[in-house]
């Protein structure tokens, strides 16, 4: 039997609610402690970074130990359901630095909240991305159910990119210390409904008799999984590259598009782009598979990023005469990121089944626990990127300077510009290159692949 209406509309809130608070992290958090509460910005970046070394040795292990649970609720829903509300709890924390502190106790308190938000994130998420090989079949079904989730998950990074700054500015009434820690709150409560809905609807549909791998033998198997390792890498790098755009797009529109209300613009485009997101997983890459296999649509997404990227260097070096011009790029740029972060969900989960042939053990939550820990990975680094770009060109504001138009030298702006469209560019032609060097589980692979496990069974 399929999955039902219900089960799919669950999983797929949990993925709205889930991206929801990392977008709110992944593209605020240095915004929120650098532009707003004055942290340094290669300060700020050192944090970011640091966590995800941390997370080098946490995620792992997570991936370790759901795989060891076994209680009547299954492997993943007691890790999902706590990490959620953790999470939600730590993310309120986070955008909420009391405004007595300042100096080494801020950034103590910075380092600790963001690493907390992690530790936690990751008890939700890789259980979250692990369930999907234990209540799906390989093929159309598992396809499907990644790329409505995808697709999700794509809804709540866009609603985030959408209303957060509109929503501070009304919140906090122009005050965005105070706009953040109420519209937070809203998102860490949503998150923990959404997710409680996806808890209580799915359940695994199957178990694998294995033993949990040790951390030794999770590494040995990672390592010995060549696809697996192939997508990781293509992961971190396609979103590193998002990232750094994501992150600097907030400072383009504020000091180099400027004017008192650019939040307004900055909206307008993200409502764009968001939108071009979604349509790119639930409309366009449907479409596109229909006329090419997965690896191809790929291929194109990655062309689309290049074009989108490049337009983008074009129109901001030149007379730039309305945000509505700055659509182009944004159509090509959010469109490739729409179906990359659904090809790569899918092609990680097939890795699962190459893993069980190759290395006769069915590891999802090792697996995936690579995946969140990559995603993470990217962030920091596109962080660090953002943050070394940030102290350089000197850019910086503070609370009761938001409402005011920001001036910025030539210099500066050249520089904000390169690094948001240029760098993407250099990440994303190594992604390429490596993917299409080194992965191999095409269509008929996979048919293969799947034929040879159920013989087994």
């Amino acid at each position: 039997m399929g999955l039902s209406i219900k089960e799919k509309i669950s999983y797929g809130l949990g993925a709205v609610g889930k991206d929801m608070v990392y977008m709110l992290s992944a593209s605020y958090i240095l915004y929120y402690y650098q532009d707003i509460l004055g942290v340094k910005a290669w300060i700020m970046g050192v944090i970011l970074m640091a966590a995800r070394v941390f997370d080098a040795f946490n995620d792992p292990i997570m991936g370790v130990l759901v795989a060891k649970t076994k209680t009547k609720w299954g492997k993943f829903r007691p890790w999902l359901f706590i990490g959620t509300a953790l999470n939600a709890v730590i993310l309120f924390l986070m955008f909420s630095a009391p405004p007595t502190l300042s100096g080494n106790g801020l950034v103590a308190y910075a380092a600790i909240t963001y690493i907390l938000w992690g530790v936690t994130y990751t008890m939700m998420d890789i259980p979250y991305w692990s369930m999907i090989p234990a209540f799906t079949k390989a093929g159309k079904e598992r396809e499907g159910l990644s790329t409505l989730a995808r697709s999700c998950a794509g809804v709540g990074s866009a609603i985030i990119l959408v209303v957060t700054m509109m929503c501070v500015q009304a919140l906090g009434k122009g005050n965005e210390l105070v706009g953040f820690r109420w519209f937070t709150l809203i998102v860490a409560i949503l998150f923990f409904v959404f997710i409680t809905i996806t808890c209580v609807n799915i359940k695994e549909k199957s178990t694998v008799d294995v033993d949990a791998p040790s951390v030794s033998q999770m590494f040995k198997a990672l390592i010995q999984n060549d696809q697996a390792m192939t997508v990781v890498v293509a992961i971190v790098l396609i979103n590193c590259s998002m990232y750094i755009t994501s992150n600097l797009v907030i400072y383009f529109f504020k000091y180099d598009f400027g004017g008192a209300d650019w939040y307004k613009s900055y909206t307008l485009f993200n409502t764009f782009g968001g939108g071009i997101q979604i349509l790119s997983m639930m409309l366009f890459f449907p479409i596109l598979r229909k006329f090419f296999n997965a690896i191809k649509v790929f291929y194109i997404s990655f062309g689309m990023a290049v074009i989108g990227y490049m337009s983008l260097l074009v129109i901001t070096f030149g007379n730039i005469a309305g945000v509505f011009v700055l659509f182009i790029p944004a159509f090509f740029i959010f469109g490739a990121n729409g179906m990359l972060s659904v090809l790569t969900t899918i092609f990680l989960a097939n890795t699962v089944d190459y893993g069980e042939i190759k290395n006769n053990r069915r590891d999802e939550s090792v697996i995936f626990s690579m995946q969140t820990f990559v995603v993470k990975l990217a962030s920091g680094v596109a962080a660090l990127v953002v943050s070394i770009c940030l102290s350089i060109l000197n850019l910086s504001s503070s609370a009761n300077e938001t409402d005011k138009a920001v001036e910025i030298a030539k210099s500066a702006a050249f520089g904000l510009r390169f690094t948001m469209a240029v760098v993407p560019i250099v990440g994303l032609a190594v992604a390429i290159l490596v993917f299409k060097s080194r992965y191999v589980l095409n269509d008929e692979k996979m048919k293969s692949i799947t034929d040879e496990l159920k013989r087994e069974k």
